[in-house]
């Protein structure tokens, strides 16, 4: 009757018009719809992105694009200027989850099923060819779930107001954004827009942004924003938390493309089992990327020094992902995800060595949230399987390890898995991943992941047991 009830709240959100991005691993990666050419026209259809802000509508404005309903919403004239327009669009995901055992049975969370909802509408103005200001709202729910946190509900509220200015600058373009915002690195491990859970992860930040041939500059100052699930409208900025820095990317490298940052990540009331007070941490991060006929990679490092009141940080994470696709029937691709996490070695020795994951995105390992990053090994080979375009099939196996059994098993959200620190031997446990995700129609998106972690005896020895998880969501675009 639960999930009945769910499926209903689902199918009646949908019919509403709200549309979702789909997920993506960069900043400026669009969503895995392809326009196609329509007719005789040599104009394409615009697409929904994972950046809605970056989509551009103003090919409405030529009569050989079709039309499709509601895109007199799309492209609203802004005046006589053909390069003003307004554009209105929206977002919805629906998921059912259910969970048991979280913390695997050593919190005090136990074994639960809900419906959690996000909701989004915006609206784009571009006033000339260079002025554009864009406002989202967002309005994300969870019913039925026993344990609420801020990254689950999030009544109506400010997710994005900024204004930006893209224009020529000498040899090459300048972007510049002002106001709340998401962003996003490569492929989200550290710094994101936590798409995975229900509330995304704003910033309140300046950016800026020179691009000349293959290379790209970014500097950035934010705060990251704090979500309030009290009433609508009452998120801020966070006033003990902020990140900065600057980042730079490269393109042909070799056969890949080159990135790396600098940011400053500061924190106050930081706790840690180690360590507690103020956290003062430098971020230095490297990336290299790239596909060579059928064989693909992404390899990335962040080495992290600073301070944790009065005892130092030293600690680094290295995540890799390795592909080969071979040309045949459903396009089998091998993949080989291997990850590793530095955990404070040594109690009470001045050093705080447990990595500092930032804003991950949340479905990096899995949704189940099992796995996080910081004092880990993780080892992931996996299979995926397309038999038709519209259709994706995942299938995996995760091996994990403890990096320093002196420090804990976390859990995404650096989550501490009770009574973990000093106990046991390396080994975590390992787990198994099925996922679906199958293109109905137009925009929308059906999805299902099922995940069983079978934990080590270190884990059973403390009274833990096995988890499992299972997600069906729904996403639509318009």
């Amino acid at each position: 009757m639960k999930l009945a009830a769910y499926i209903g709240i689902a199918v009646a959100g949908l019919a509403l018009g709200f549309c979702d991005d789909t997920q993506a691993d960069s900043e400026e990666q669009p969503s895995q719809q392809t326009g196609e050419p329509t007719g005789t026209c040599e104009v394409k259809r615009p697409v929904v992105m994972f950046n809605r802000w970056q989509e551009d509508w103003s090919v409405l404005k030529n009569p050989c694009v079709p039309r499709e309903p509601l895109d007199s919403l799309k492209y609203i004239p802004l005046g006589g200027d053909p390069y003003s327009y307004l554009s209105l669009g929206a977002n919805l995901r629906e998921r059912f989850e259910v969970s048991e055992t979280p913390l695997f049975g050593l919190g005090s969370a136990r074994s639960d099923s809900y419906l959690i909802q996000r909701a989004q509408v915006h609206a784009d103005a571009h006033i000339g060819q260079y002025l554009q200001f864009f406002v989202q709202l967002e309005d994300a729910r969870a019913f039925d779930k026993d344990q609420v946190k801020t990254t689950d509900k999030n009544p109506l509220d400010l997710e994005q107001a900024f204004v930006a200015w893209v224009s020529p600058l000498g040899p090459g373009t300048i972007k510049l954004r002002i106001g709340r915002q998401e962003m996003a690195f490569d492929l989200q491990r550290f710094i994101s827009v936590r798409d995975g859970p229900n509330v995304r992860q704003a910033y309140d930040a300046l950016w800026a942004d020179y691009e000349y041939e293959k290379w790209r500059f970014i500097g950035y100052a934010t705060r990251p924003v704090q979500y309030r699930d009290i009433s609508a409208f009452d998120d801020t900025s966070n006033r003990h938390l902020t990140f900065s820095g600057v980042r730079f990317e490269r393109q042909g490298v070799g056969p890949g493309d080159l990135s790396g940052y600098y940011s400053l990540y500061t924190r106050a009331g930081a706790q840690f089992i180690d360590a507690q007070g103020e956290e003062h941490r430098n971020v230095f991060d490297l990336r290299y990327t790239g596909k060579v006929s059928s064989t693909d990679w992404d390899v990335e490092s962040m080495y992290q020094t600073g301070h944790v009141g009065d005892k130092t940080i030293a600690a680094w994470a290295v995540g890799s992902l390795f592909g080969y696709t071979l040309d045949s029937p459903w396009k089998p691709r091998f993949g080989l995800q291997v990850d590793a996490a530095s955990g404070d070695r040594h109690l009470n020795d001045g050093r705080v060595e447990t990595f500092n994951p930032l804003f991950p995105n949340g479905y990096y390992f899995t949704l189940a949230g099992y796995t996080g990053y910081a004092n880990l090994i993780h080892v992931k080979p996996s299979i995926t399987l397309k038999p038709s375009s519209k259709l994706a099939l995942l299938f995996a196996v995760g091996f994990q390890w403890r990096m320093s059994t002196n420090d804990a098993v976390y859990q995404q959200g650096s989550a501490v898995v009770p009574g973990t620190a000093g106990h046991g031997t390396a080994w975590t446990g390992a787990y198994a991943q099925i996922r679906a995700d199958w293109t109905v129609a137009t925009n929308l998106i059906a999805s299902i992941e099922a995940v069983h972690f079978r934990v080590g005896d270190s884990i059973r020895e403390l009274g833990g047991s096995n988890s499992d998880y299972v997600g069906l969501e729904l996403k639509y675009g318009w």
